[in-house]
């Protein structure tokens, strides 16, 4: 006998009842136009028209990340991610991605901190194939035992992999550094020990919980007509019998919640690797913060491409690293502003120092002019080349949709970056690099040198 656990559970019905629908962007001549639809159970379906491509990204957003998990659940939002691939009443496992190979098509899914992500790419005359797929697997996965156990084993695989890759595994503990034993502190797969503790009720549960249509978004961009889209993400839905409550609305952003930050902590795991991998950073901005503007641009110029100061610095002039960067990551209240480095382990203290000395420098002085101008061209450019296809136009609206619940013009983003002045730089520069950082290492440091990474941070 085969057990269902469906995320919803039938309730008054909504069939008859009016969507709400909005114009978001008009878009010029009907090319980016981008539409909003609120269904009657809460769940909005959002699109974006190009009718000048042949293909089609269709999504469905949930609001549920790692951050959502408890300790003894660690890691069940990126298992469930895996669970939902292996079949529904209707497809099996075998079925659900043959469907979409056999129109040659692409599907996948994706897990973060704050949000997870199911998403399929196929020529436009097969939109309604994926739409069906993919909503398919969303409102009913069965979660078999039998599932449970085999994929367990690949879960474990994910770990390992990552563990393999030094490069990968030390922002994870740089994550950990900043934001201690915390739901965002702690990694997007889980552990070894939290993995195979995890049971099919705790991961049923879970489901149940958090894939209601309230904390769903769809998505869907390319040569796509918005009202076609809504009815059969509508179909689809009620077959499921998953638009629950007639009058829901959908869940509020987070935030408001309090996040622990730590200044001066040092985290070495000592490894037997050729390179030292190292991250040094400090608390940044939340996804909110009318200040993130001037951050990207900021970022972009410190180490975003060949041009900025730590690659110039550290690479160029110095020969210390291949690979040098800086980075952000913002969440719902929070944020982390971090710089990597792959370097040889005795060089380790030459290269923070180096990438400490700029930061200072930048936050005592801001950017110069030409930094200014360039990082501004840089990151204009680059938003605007990554969304060439309809897999980015799709990820970018789902992701405005279930963050922010607005949305911006290509042109509203341009403008909000090209605004950005040297003193709001500057003072970003200030609050942001002017904080004690906090430092993760992996690589095999002696027991001096690991102990002199403290002075790093001091």
């Amino acid at each position: 006998m085969t057990t269902r656990s469906t995320a919803v559970t039938a309730r008054p019905s909504t069939k008859g009842r009016a969507v709400r629908t909005r114009t978001l962007l008009p878009g010029t001549d009907g090319v980016g136009t981008v539409r909003r639809s609120v269904l009657p159970g809460g769940l909005r379906v959002v699109t974006e028209t190009l009718p000048t491509v042949r293909s089609a990204t269709f999504g469905i957003w949930a609001a549920v990340g790692s951050r959502d998990e408890t300790p003894s659940l660690s890691g069940a939002t990126h298992y469930l991610e895996h669970l939902l691939f292996k079949g529904t009443e209707r497809r099996s496992a075998l079925e659900i991605s043959a469907a979409v190979d056999a129109v040659g098509g692409e599907m996948n899914a994706f897990t973060a901190k704050e949000y997870t992500c199911y998403y399929a790419r196929v020529l436009d005359t097969d939109l309604p194939l994926a739409v069906d797929v993919v909503c398919d697997m969303l409102t009913g996965s069965l979660i078999r035992q039998e599932d449970i156990d085999a994929e367990r084993g690949v879960v474990l695989e994910e770990i390992a992999m990552t563990e393999d890759d030094p490069g990968d595994q030390v922002h994870d503990l740089f994550c950990g550094a900043m934001l201690g034993d915390t739901p965002l502190g702690r990694p997007v797969l889980g552990t070894v020990e939290t993995i195979n503790a995890l049971t099919r009720d705790q991961v049923a549960r879970f489901y149940r919980r958090h894939y209601d249509p309230t904390r769903l978004v769809v998505a869907a961009a390319g040569n796509i007509d918005h009202a076609s889209v809504v009815r059969q993400v509508r179909r689809a839905f009620e077959r499921a019998g998953a638009l629950r409550d007639p009058d829901a609305v959908p869940q509020a952003p987070r935030g408001g919640s309090r996040t622990l930050r730590t200044a001066g902590a040092v985290e070495v795991l000592d490894r037997r690797t050729e390179q030292a991998h190292v991250v040094l950073g400090m608390p940044g901005l939340s996804r909110t913060d009318d200040r993130r503007w001037a951050l990207s641009v900021l970022n972009t110029a410190l180490g975003g491409g060949m041009s900025s100061r730590l690659f110039q610095e550290v690479r160029e002039k110095r020969g210390l690293a291949y690979s040098v960067y800086s980075y952000t990551s913002s969440f719902a209240d929070c944020g982390l502003f971090g710089v990597y480095a792959g370097c040889q382990p005795a060089r380790v203290p030459e290269v923070l120092k180096i990438c400490r000395d700029e930061l200072h420098q930048v936050a005592e002085h801001g950017l110069t002019d030409e930094e200014l101008r360039r990082a501004i061209g840089q990151l204009a450019g680059s938003t605007v080349l990554g969304l060439e296809d309809t897999g980015a136009l799709m990820n970018r609206i789902g992701k405005s949709e279930l963050c922010w619940g607005d949305q911006l013009s290509v042109d509203d983003l341009l403008a909000r970056i090209a605004a950005v002045t040297p003193d709001e730089v500057r003072a970003v520069a200030r609050d942001v690099l002017g904080q004690r950082p906090s430092l993760a290492v992996i690589g095999p440091l002696k027991q001096k040198q690991a102990a002199r990474l403290h002075e790093a941070v001091a």
